[in-house]
């Protein structure tokens, strides 16, 4: 069994982070004159406590230094303690959600997945509402440091595009692992600071141009109100947050080249083609069906169909309006989109499109050796060679989900969700995307009526898609633990 002491260390100190976190919206309740400032300062109180407690308990002498065991196991655990902890809030707070619903809730925010159990959020208190828009800002920030630092170390496939050891020095963006996270999180909040002065600019008042960024950038979809982005009934808004669902979905470490004049990705990088070619494809053909069908207006059916490709895509989860009443068709195409997910070392949750790519090389490979079974034909990407690790992580990557979409699934039908409901919310649990379809889970609804059993699958789906599944999936063989 991997040492647990300086897991519950790291574990204490990013416990102490939350706890100073959860200042900020009781200060902004206690400038409110809102008395829902008490359940945050109880709830940072003994998150402080019990990380302190954590830490000092569990300090190891000298430096900390994790094997590559260790890793998995902190990585799955301080997703866990920083929910379980994060949803004290909801429960001492003037909503006081049951326990199921508020570890739901946190999850949720976390993993930027953007489904929540709430309902009347347009009266809820403003610290109530900054502390969602925090919880997505910390699993954003957290999933580019887990990306960029853990993940490849893992050798978790796709993240292994981050590797700085590589052999390939040309492929290195910034000489150690540390400052290559450090320049992405730069990125990342960069990115919220542009989105807020933007949202800002076209109406929104400040506030709600802060929690809307933190939540756009870090493709989560917490909202300030019921409607979502439909609320605001603001075009140039809804412009603004597609523009950047698109670039949180984005491979981050692209604007480290941006920013140093390396324009080279945009005509060498597939995966951005890929990407941004099939955002164009599925809004030109849901739009057209707008116009063609349902006789939408063709200014407002194009800016209603790149905000709902863009969100789903990017799993953000924000809408604008009920596409589950546009059709079949677009049905069919957002359902499809809900797995697809964005670009690998964004903060966007899915499958992944280098993933899919890798997948329909492989495909394309097996198709060819049947023609030509003495050519020796390997799988590619961006015109090298895919290395066999990768293609086999990819591989069991998707195996993985392909089962665990379905047990999911079939977890939720057995607590008397109907159909669509549960495979949908099976869909967009796995793939951090947040709405599902029907009248249930749809764009139009909430989670606030799944039972609470189905509630903590669904938060296991999240956590397992958030955490790249084989990070989790280690944990349940023998083997792990044996020494």
């Amino acid at each position: 069994m991997p040492a647990l002491r300086p897991i519950f260390h790291i574990i204490g100190l990013l416990l102490s982070v939350v706890a100073t976190v959860m200042t900020l919206p009781a200060l902004l309740d206690w400038a409110d004159g809102d008395e829902d400032w008490r359940a945050f300062a109880v709830s940072s109180g003994v998150t402080l406590f019990v990380g302190v407690a954590l830490s000092l308990a569990c300090q190891p002498n000298g430096r900390v230094e994790l094997s590559v065991r260790q890793t998995f196991v902190l990585t799955a655990l301080a997703w866990v303690f920083v929910c379980a902890f994060g949803a004290l809030p909801f429960v001492v707070g003037k909503l006081q959600l049951g326990y199921s619903k508020a570890f739901f809730e946190a999850m949720s925010g976390l993993t930027t997945t953007g489904g929540t159990v709430i309902t009347g959020l347009d009266h809820a208190p403003r610290g109530l509402l900054l502390w969602r828009a925090l919880l997505v800002m910390l699993g954003g920030a957290g999933i580019v440091v887990m990306a960029v630092a853990v993940l490849p170390f893992l050798r978790i496939g796709g993240m292994q595009l981050f590797r700085t050891e590589s052999s390939d020095r040309s492929d290195k963006l910034l000489p150690r692992v540390s400052q290559m996270a450090g320049a992405i999180v730069l990125v990342y909040f960069g990115l919220v600071l542009a989105c807020i002065c933007l949202l800002w600019a076209t109406g929104l008042s400040f506030f709600d141009a802060l929690c809307h960024s933190l939540a756009t950038v870090a493709t989560g979809g917490f909202g300030n109100y019921d409607a979502s982005i439909g609320h605001f009934r603001n075009p140039l808004a809804e412009v603004v947050i597609t523009v950047f669902m698109l670039l949180g979905g984005m491979t981050l470490a692209l604007f480290i080249r941006f920013a140093r004049r390396d324009f080279r990705p945009l005509w060498q990088d597939s995966q951005l083609h890929w990407y941004f070619g099939i955002f164009a494809g599925f809004t030109a053909a849901i739009a057209v069906w707008q116009i063609a069908i349902n006789d939408a207006d063709p200014l407002h059916a194009l800016r209603a169909t790149a905000f709902s490709v863009a969100s789903i895509m990017t799993t953000t989860g924000f809408s604008t309006d009920d596409y589950t009443l546009w059709g079949s068709f677009p049905i069919a195409c957002f359902f499809f989109l809900t797995f697809l997910g964005g670009m690998t070392g964004s903060t966007s949750g899915g499958i992944k499109i280098f993933r899919l790519q890798v997948f329909l090389s492989v495909a394309k490979v097996q198709i060819d050796r049947l023609m030509q079974p003495h050519r020796v034909i390997l799988p590619l990407f961006n015109g090298k060679a895919v290395a066999e690790p990768i293609v086999f992580s990819v591989l069991a990557f998707l195996t993985l989900y392909g089962i665990s979409f379905g047990l999911i699934a079939m977890g939720l039908a057995l607590f008397g969700l109907d159909l669509v409901t549960a495979l949908s919310g099976s869909a967009s649990a796995l793939a951090n995307v947040g709405p599902g379809l029907g009248e249930v889970i749809g764009p139009a609804g909430n989670f606030s009526s799944i039972p609470d059993g189905a509630l903590w699958i669904l938060s296991f789906g999240m956590l397992l898609g958030r955490l790249e599944l084989l990070t989790v999936f280690v944990l349940f063989t023998p083997a792990f633990w044996r020494d």
